[in-house]
């Protein structure tokens, strides 16, 4: 009976949160699915990989359906001994996105408990970290990735507590899952912040065993979380071991290229540019709006209503119709981020308890939760704080990996609802006294109620209200200044609207106070308070009209007439689709293979080629990647089918290979190669020994691709002479293998991008696999890790219950 009272509390939660998730999402009940800008092109991206599977029933680890071929570790791979997966698939068994969001809410509490929190408590805190804006909004931009490493976040933290809480084997067995879920969810950004979370607790900790004098428990709860960790990881070998192969040869690793695309020198760099790294960054200023939602506008666009004065402005110059049109996506957000789907709005409501968490919880806790906060917020600001957002870029090990560092605010989302439950727990609690609470309620009002007004006086007092994009309107006199009083309007709507709800919220925990109010009936109009705060907000941004047919979702891409024009064409070939960037677009690899793709970690030469060469226009680079077919658009915007009829071809024979000393006369000396008849090949790729190219000519030679299996391509040559065929695909040294007769034999990268080998005189079978042996090292790698964590976590079972015995 005592272990069924202590199921009760997880039941009631877990009906709660599938509720919530289904009631928020509640067209997926009608078989319809949110539709994700970055979804979409995935789709886009895996049609090969996923027709692959169809097929053969395997799993190819490669697409040549983007970027002219690539391993597809980072765009859908499936990976041996993943027992993982399966674990996650049962955790997420509601339809998406209410799956994700349903792992938000339980998570959460699972971390709520292990810090010993009311039940009843521990869902508001889930109910407040799960309806978080920013939390919401990612979906609808189709980051379900960051999504899900998010939704882990608070299991690995409850594990890491209760190791620090003494109780080693349910810390141990917790933190092993969890980290082995969060890693899995394959989103190193969101892990890679996570980690800055710990490490700022694991400092805190440190400070404490110091004073305490207890360093040696210290060291014995860290051997304990290392463990689990590593453990987690292991569990992840196989998709780790390949993510790290791939990042050294994608954008993110080092370039071999010290000259920009106009010949100019080069500053030298490990990882992506700075510039890049913060294109999206935080003002100062704009930090405002984690408790007040619109106060730099709100997302890029918003809809403005009939009472807005840009709607009033248009009226008056050309009607209604027009004003109803225009006033329905206005550029209302003020901020110099290039694009922001909403602001990332974690609550007044939250806020506010975080603050009286700030002057009612004592303790290491609230140590660790404010600066882990602060830490977030600095981190968030990039190049608006670039002191220490350079010192990180330089200095802190993979950090110059990773963009967009306005999303290291996910730490304030994770630690701010957490002191905020913890406060209410001190708040309910009869060890701490009426005076205490009273004092603690008074400061939180003051001080949280000035930051609001003070955000509002520094807005009015230093900001212009000018957005970037302000000058698309300066052809309606007037209609800039319309769109300036409205920003103003929407600051001074919604820092009311947070006042309001701060007092009202401490007008609950007053009467609480005074006897007026029933615990149970504060704690539901709290939630009551969170749930209409945070998703009157998340509904503007993902809604209903969001959610489409199941069939548009699955199949989201309609062939044009000039891509029929292309499908009846059944050889082995490329696309070049100029009507989009080729660089940031996945609907073309849905139907054709593409020199382009949808991705953010491209492969790096490849990613140069197109820099240095393709976006020149350089017709020979785009032949020797085969590009048979060029998608461009006519007078009428309509898409017309182009035939390229200097493509050369799936494999051919040079006339000679011109030997080059490094990557910056490698690409370039492509800007004036014959490509048909030369090839270039940079000598420090092969440092054991000279190559000797064949140097005689055999007019007489021919090669051809008769067989194109994704992953395995096959070629019959006849030459009466030694030759050096170059073949148009992607050269990936870690995977691919070269077999002639089927004999391995050495293959080299040519022309920056393409694979290159000298053939033997005769009549011969040239067959590529991609053979990746990271694969197979990783799956035991893996397999060991499970065995490890459940043995030790059994032995460990056993021999705690034998001592107590």
């Amino acid at each position: 009976m005592k272990i069924f009272n202590k199921v009760i509390p997880y039941i009631i939660a877990i009906v709660i949160f599938a509720l919530a998730s289904i009631i928020y999402f509640h067209p997926v009940l009608k078989g319809q699915k949110l539709n994700q800008s970055d979804i979409t092109q995935f789709r886009g991206m895996v049609k090969d990989i996923n027709d692959f599977r169809a097929d053969k029933n395997a799993e190819p680890y490669w697409t040549g359906a983007s970027f002219s071929g690539m391993p597809a570790y980072q765009v859908s791979a499936y990976y041996p001994n993943d027992f993982v997966r399966l674990l996650d698939r049962t955790l997420r068994f509601l339809p998406r996105p209410a799956d994700y969001t349903f792992l938000y809410f339980l998570s959460f509490f699972v971390l709520m408990m292990a810090l010993k929190v009311n039940w009843r408590l521990a869902i508001l805190g889930a109910l407040a970290f799960g309806f978080s804006t920013y939390l919401i909004i990612i979906f609808g931009a189709g980051h379900n990735a960051k999504a899900h490493a998010i939704a882990y976040m608070p299991l690995v933290l409850a594990g890491i507590l209760w190791v620090f809480q003494k109780r080693y084997i349910l810390g141990f067995v917790v933190t092993g899952v969890a980290m082995a879920l969060e890693i899995y969810s394959n989103h190193p950004q969101m892990t890679y912040y996570l980690g800055f979370c710990l490490l700022i607790l694991g400092i805190v900790e440190l400070i404490n065993a110091i004073k305490e004098k207890t360093i040696l428990v210290f060291i014995k709860q860290s051997v304990v979380i290392i463990a689990a960790v590593l453990l987690g990881i292991g569990a992840n070998s196989s998709r780790l071991m390949a993510m790290k192969e791939y990042a050294d040869h994608s954008t993110r690793g080092k370039s071999e290229l010290t000259i920009n695309t106009d010949g100019s020198k080069k500053e030298a760099s490990i990882g992506l540019d700075k510039a890049y790294i913060t294109e999206y960054s935080y003002a100062k200023l704009e930090t405002f709006n984690l408790f007040i939602p619109r106060f730099m506008g709100g997302g890029t666009v918003e809809k403005l209503g009939e009472d807005s004065k840009f709607y009033q402005t248009i009226e008056d110059a050309a009607g209604k119709k027009v004003a109803k049109d225009y006033a329905s996506q206005v550029l209302t957000y003020w901020g110099d981020q290039t694009i922001v789907e909403a602001p990332a709005y974690i609550g007044a409501v939250v806020f506010f308890l975080f603050f009286l968490g700030f002057f009612l919880v004592k303790g290491r806790l609230k140590q660790w939760l404010v600066a882990a906060t602060v830490f977030s917020i600095l981190m968030s600001w990039g190049r608006n704080f670039d002191v220490l957002t350079n010192f990180f870029i330089d200095y802190f090990p993979l950090y110059n990996k990773f963009r967009a560092v306005s999303s290291i605010q996910v730490i304030a989302e994770l630690c701010v609802p957490i002191l905020g439950v913890l406060a209410l727990k001190e708040f309910f609690s009869s060890s701490v006294s009426l005076e205490e609470k009273q004092d603690a309620l008074k400061k939180t009002m003051y001080v949280f109620g000035g930051l609001i007004i003070v955000g509002f006086l520094l807005a009015h007092g230093f900001a212009t209200f000018e957005g970037t994009r302000d000058s698309q309107y300066a052809q309606l006199p007037g209609l800039i200044d319309a769109i300036i009083s409205d920003r103003k309007s929407m600051l001074l709507i919604d820092s009311l609207r947070s006042i309001i709800l701060m007092l009202l919220s401490a007008g609950v925990l007053f009467m609480l106070l005074k006897n007026k109010l029933k615990q149970g009936v504060a704690i539901l109009v709290l939630v009551a308070f969170i749930l209409f705060d945070l998703i009157s907000v998340d509904k503007k941004y993902v809604k209903e009209d969001d959610f489409k047919s199941s069939r548009k979702i699955e199949k989201p891409f309609t062939a044009s007439t000039a891509d029929k024009i292309i499908l009846q064409d059944k050889a082995h070939f490329r696309v070049g689709n100029f009507t989009v960037n080729p660089m940031n677009d996945g609907s073309t690899s849905y139907f054709h293979n593409s020199i382009g793709g949808y991705h953010a970690a491209k492969l790096g030469r490849y990613n140069e080629l197109f820099e240095y060469q393709i976006a020149k226009n350089n017709m020979q680079v785009l032949n020797m990647l085969n590009t048979k077919y060029f998608i461009i658009g006519n007078d009428k915007g309509e898409k017309q089918a182009q035939l390229n009829p200097d493509a050369n071809g799936n494999a051919w024979f040079v006339e000679n290979v011109k030997v080059v000393n490094s990557a910056n006369e490698e690409i370039q000396a492509l800007d004036s190669l014959n490509t048909k008849i030369q090839a270039v090949f940079a000598k420090p790729f092969e440092k054991k020994k000279a190559i000797k190219f064949p140097q005689e000519i055999d007019s007489t030679a021919r090669i051809e691709l008769v067989k194109n299996d994704l992953t395995t391509l096959t070629y019959q040559s006849k030459t009466e002479k030694e030759q050096f065929a170059v073949f148009s695909e992607i050269y990936y040294k870690e995977g691919w293998n070269a077999y002639v007769n089927g004999e391995l034999t050495p293959h080299f990268r040519v022309n920056y991008v393409l694979r290159g080998m000298i053939v033997p005189a005769g009549n011969h079978e040239i067959v590529f696999k991609f053979e990746p042996k990271v694969i197979q090292q990783g799956k035991i790698i893996s397999l060991s890790s499970y065995a490890l964590l459940i043995l030790i976590s059994i032995g460990w079972f056993f021999y705690e219950k034998k001592k107590k015995a």
